[in-house]
């Protein structure tokens, strides 16, 4: 993150939980009314950091943010399962089913991008439309060795969980942190931000062992809805070649860059990023962008 953050990402909203079939617990705020914008988060967020865009999106639609299971403040003591992003994805369609709110209009931002765009491709009878905010994961192109991360990324990893697990939280952090966006942005983060982190820290070893699924043609051939991609002009070149790939590969498809951002785009640059998804959203829909 390159700039100070939106204060409105931690506001504190009315926190609801909703049981689902499966035995989770799934924490969950939401605001306005109208047609369904559901948020996820990505790594070492929760709910809270969709609140810039809750605030401003609810005038005109019915916002919705979760924390996915054994991120915070639900943990594991309210998982109903391992943790995982398929065990994620299943869970958010029982989400979106329980609640009775789907079709949604999905946005998802890194980790939680890739988590939304399983979400459409298995279950596209609950997503109106798709946003992927620098959506995180490998992408395997035909003819190409299955896609793997780089050793050095091995290495880092391996590195941050042994420092979180060892206890020293805030340096893994900062390791971790720095790495998906640019140097230094650990330590210029509001204070805000790094207790949302470090809430969050424990999901960071179980996340690496549960590499998220390569990005393929057929499988983006899968996603029917109309699709919202979103990169930060500063954001690290693999999510940058993520949006590029998708974008030719996603059959209806608009690729936008917000101009200055890094991969925290929608907090740091969260009024340019709300009218992106205030165009894309309300376009469907007939509303005027803001």
């Amino acid at each position: 993150m390159n700039a100070p953050a939106d204060p409105r990402i931690f506001a504190v909203p009315e926190l609801c939980f909703a049981r689902i079939p499966s035995g989770a617990r799934v924490p969950y705020v939401a605001a306005g009314s109208g047609e369904p914008l559901l948020f996820v988060h990505g790594s070492l967020c929760d709910y809270r950091y969709w609140n810039s865009q809750a605030d401003v999106l609810s005038r005109d639609f019915f916002c919705v943010s979760v924390s996915l299971s054994h991120y915070w403040p639900g943990g594991d003591g309210h998982a109903g399962g391992t943790f995982g992003w398929k065990t994620h994805v299943a869970e958010l369609a029982e989400f979106i089913a329980a609640m009775n709110v789907g079709p949604v209009h999905l946005v998802g931002h890194s980790r939680g991008a890739c988590v939304a765009f399983h979400l459409a491709r298995e279950y596209p009878e609950l997503v109106r439309t798709l946003t992927l905010a620098d959506p995180a994961g490998p992408v395997h192109t035909e003819g190409d060795q299955a896609a793997a991360p780089p050793a050095a990324t091995d290495l880092l990893r391996a590195r941050v969980a042994e420092l979180i697990d060892g206890g020293a939280i805030d340096a893994g952090l900062e390791l971790f942190v720095d790495s998906v966006s640019m140097p230094g942005i650990w330590r210029k983060s509001p204070a805000s931000f790094r207790t949302m982190a470090t809430a969050n820290a424990s999901t960071l070893p179980k996340q690496f062992r549960d590499p998220l699924p390569a990005y393929t043609r057929a499988a983006a051939a899968g996603i029917a809805c109309r699709t919202l991609l979103v990169e930060g002009q500063r954001s690290p070149r693999m999510y940058r070649d993520n949006v590029e790939k998708l974008a030719g590969w996603i059959g209806h498809v608009d690729k936008r860059t917000i101009l200055g951002a890094s991969h925290g785009m929608n907090v740091t640059h969260a009024a340019a990023f709300n009218r992106l998804l205030r165009a894309f959203v309300g376009s469907t829909w007939n509303k005027r962008p803001e």
